[in-house]
């Protein structure tokens, strides 16, 4: 494979020993990798570089991995997962809060760090060879195969999460998921649990519906899970 055809990714993390881990596991799996030693770091590569995933620390000097996601999602849906010693529920909660798409305590083994990378790219890329699927959400339109969500002219940014997380319940249109399987779906560790979904479906509800307080796509079908009822169903070109 050519060079400039890897995906390339941002590895930030204040360890030098596993910054030079992940450099050498990731590199010798196909991957382009830039690496930052702080938050600091991180933001001058990304101004200068489109990477297609970053890793991201959560405990580092001065700007922390949380804030640096929640900075990086008011501009940009690139992936993104957290690496973190904090593996309290309260913690990963509070990633995908901030606009993770995944989560995995250290340590961790590198085969599992690669496999999740793998999945997360996955998720971002558009299916191609396939019918164009797509959704009607009222004045907005969401193709599954590009996992894309459009308004108009107007592109509407989702995460790679949050176009998995509409992409599953939109190939169930009226049909209640669980959260486990909509966990299953969209790539979710399993430790994540169901209110990472819960999460999920907040900051997505903020960007499909005109209320997000009264939905009138996404709905809570209480004790089982979630439903989509489009606003113009389904349509196949």
């Amino acid at each position: 494979m050519n060079t400039d055809d890897m995906p390339h990714i941002l590895v930030v993390d204040d360890d030098q020993r596993l910054r030079a881990l992940l450099q050498r596991y990731l590199g010798e799996n196909g991957f382009r990798v830039t690496a930052a030693a702080d938050a600091a770091e991180a933001r001058l590569k990304l101004g200068a570089i489109a990477f297609d995933l970053l890793v991201l620390d959560v405990t580092m000097p001065g700007e922390t991995g949380f804030e640096l996601t929640e900075g990086i999602r008011r501009v940009s849906d690139v992936p993104i997962l957290l690496l973190t010693a904090r593996g309290a529920p309260e913690d990963r909660i509070e990633g995908f809060e901030r606009g993770a798409d995944d989560y995995l305590p250290k340590p961790f083994d590198p085969r599992e760090l690669l496999l999740r990378v793998r999945a997360m790219l996955r998720r971002a890329q558009p299916a191609t060879g396939q019918p164009t699927l797509t959704v009607a959400l009222g004045d907005a339109v969401f193709d599954l195969a590009r996992g894309e969500l459009r308004q108009g002219e107007e592109t509407l940014r989702l995460t790679s999460g949050e176009a998995a997380l509409l992409a599953a319940l939109a190939r169930q249109p009226g049909e209640t998921m669980s959260r486990e399987d909509l966990a299953a779906a969209v790539g979710l560790s399993p430790e994540a649990g169901g209110r990472a979904i819960d999460v999920a479906v907040v900051r997505l509800r903020r960007k499909i519906e005109p209320d997000p307080r009264t939905p009138r796509f996404l709905h809570t079908v209480r004790g089982r899970g979630y439903v989509l009822w489009p606003g113009a169903g389904m349509a196949q070109e």
